[in-house]
């Protein structure tokens, strides 16, 4: 067996309609179908679905801070370039996201944020995608501060 990409992830939701609105209106996602208080499915258009969000009410468990076994971030690619990539954290300040952080890592530019049940996502570009296909060791760059 070969896995060929990444298919979709799945989440659990604390709000349902909460979450909808920020994959969709925050981050631009495209809601393909949805059934109200229950799930929502995105699609960047790549493939029939990326993101699938399952409400699980606002008693389920918060993730747990601090080093635990589980998802850290994902990540999800938004531009080729750093003036996309200044956009993107514009329009997240203006939407009033919770940006927890900015890094350099040599062949890609990225922010972090949280969605409103703490799941961190990485929104990145790559800078030098032809450093990493000719050696893949270049993701081990040490990271540096991002200046955008």
């Amino acid at each position: 067996m070969e896995v060929k990409e990444l298919g979709h992830i799945v989440l659990y939701v604390r709000d349902l309609e909460v979450s909808r609105g920020f994959y969709r209106d925050v981050l631009g996602w495209k809601e393909i179908a949805g059934i109200e208080h229950q799930m929502a499915m995105f699609s960047s258009g790549r493939t029939h679905h990326e993101l699938l969000l399952i409400e699980v009410g606002p008693n389920a468990a918060p993730i747990p801070t601090g080093r635990r076994v589980g998802l850290y971030h994902f990540g999800l690619k938004v531009g080729t370039t750093d003036e996309e990539l200044r956009e993107a954290l514009r329009a997240l300040e203006e939407a009033g996201a919770n940006v927890v952080g900015t890094a350099d890592h040599g062949v890609t530019h990225s922010l972090y944020i949280t969605d409103p049940d703490g799941n961190e996502i990485e929104l990145y570009i790559d800078v030098q995608p032809e450093a990493w296909r000719q050696d893949p060791k270049a993701i081990l760059a040490p990271t540096r501060a991002l200046r955008l």
